[in-house]
């Protein structure tokens, strides 16, 4: 009974700290006093009454001494993500207290306790995880809903706070990317690419590193330690250095790929590496595979290492060769340890924004896109509408598509894998 008492006590003291913070950051004691003749939210509504007006109105005086659409949306989602966590416990104290009264007689008071017990094991890991919990919703999640609500007002170089206010615009955004020509055809040729770069990268990378891994880990091989640093070179160095250092070997103008190669009378004239559309894509997808395969190297090898070798000696013995054996038993149990990092790696390559940033800025630019160059994927795309445009409402709208896509395939792949299952 003492506890129930605390449980309640809490209860209760959480509710006064809600009403409590709503008065002491709004003027309602001025307002029950009379002493406020016409009251307006957006000037005397507290922290929770004033952020949920904000959210819905984004706004009403325009100014540098008016209202901040941007900032009166972030205390929106925090007001309602607290009232949300607010409503979350009182409706859980409430089965709390109400389902062993309901579903046990008063008589027996023995199965109420073990009820109870095995209710506070189940919460405790709750409990442990909550305080991270807390932390992510306002470091992750407020962010997100953030981008996403974004999506649905005329946030851009036009809307820009606090000089002008923000409007919600409903579904217009999506309506514009699929309706104006030059946004469709932007999206579907920067989404093709962004698609083809994604698989291309990945499986470039993959079977590079098996192909090193496979070589490495064979008994006709000796040195395997020089071998292996050797290959893992490109994998220490950081990735934006080895990036740079590959923009300026294959500039047009100055590189000294196209200088050594006319030296030596192999070409007439230099080769645009990265400002002809074709080239530029070969060589990123080059640069990427030269950078990535060693990560793959390695995890390959660990995996090699620990496979069972007897497997191998019996289907020997059973006639296989080295193809069969290959094929039927090493590949399938690597490709069952392998598939998830390969979805993480496909999911990673589709955001891979350093790689196309670093050596081709996206370029060369196309006229017929918008505000896209040829090799620009969609988060350098959203990068530059964002900066350099100051479009960020048809950015959020790209976010939310990025994300749709990315979870979709990745949920599909994680669930068709073994690994996955097993879990």
């Amino acid at each position: 009974m003492k506890k129930e008492r605390i449980k309640g006590l809490l209860l209760f003291l959480s509710q006064i700290t809600l009403f409590g913070i709503e008065l002491i950051t709004g003027y309602w004691l001025n307002l029950f006093a009379g002493q406020i003749e016409h009251f307006s939210i957006r000037l005397y509504g507290g922290f929770f009454t004033k952020g949920i007006w904000g959210l819905f109105t984004l706004g009403e005086v325009q100014g540098a001494a008016g209202d901040n659409s941007t900032i009166l949306m972030v205390k929106g989602i925090i007001a309602f993500i607290i009232l949300v966590g607010f409503a979350v416990v009182y409706v859980y104290n409430l089965y709390d207290s109400l389902m062993p009264s309901i579903y046990l007689p008063d008589k027996d008071v023995g199965l109420k306790k073990t009820s109870r017990a095995k209710a506070k094991r189940k919460m405790f890991p709750y409990l442990v995880l909550s305080p991270s919990l807390i932390i992510i919703i306002f470091v992750v999640l407020m962010p997100i809903v953030f981008s996403i609500l974004t999506a649905f007002t005329n946030y851009d170089t036009k809307h820009q706070p606090p000089a002008n206010l923000i409007d919600w615009v409903g579904f217009d955004n999506f309506v514009k990317l699929v309706r104006v020509p030059v946004w469709s055809k932007t999206f579907g040729v920067v989404l093709i690419w962004n698609v083809i770069w994604a698989l291309a990268a990945t499986l470039s990378t993959f079977f590079m590193g098996l192909l090193q891994a496979m070589m490495l880990n064979s008994k006709y091989v000796k040195h395997k330690s020089f071998f292996q640093t050797i290959y893992i070179l490109p994998w220490a160095i950081p990735g934006m250095i080895s990036l740079l250092v590959f923009r300026n070997l294959l500039n047009g103008q100055f590189s000294p790929v196209n200088q050594i190669l006319l030296n030596a009378g192999l070409i007439s004239e230099r080769i645009p590496f990265l400002t002809n559309p074709v080239l530029a894509k070969i060589c990123i997808i080059g640069v990427n595979l030269w950078m990535g395969f060693p990560t793959f190297m390695v995890m390959i090898l660990g995996v090699l290492s620990n496979q069972d070798v007897s497997l191998y000696e019996a289907a020997q013995i059973d006639g296989a060769n080295r193809m069969q054996v290959f094929a039927h038993i090493k590949l399938p149990l690597l490709m069952r340890a392998m598939s998830p990092l390969l979805v993480m790696n496909l999911a990673g390559n589709f955001n891979n924004f350093g790689a196309i940033y670093f050596l081709t800025s996206g370029g060369p630019t196309n006229p017929k896109l918008q505000f896209a160059g040829d090799t620009d994927i969609l988060i350098s795309w959203i990068y530059k509408l964002t900066l350099n445009q100051r479009m960020y409402s048809m950015a959020a709208v790209m976010n939310i598509l990025i994300f749709i896509f990315i979870a979709a395939v990745s949920i599909w792949n994680f669930s068709r894998t073994n690994a996955f299952q097993e879990i």
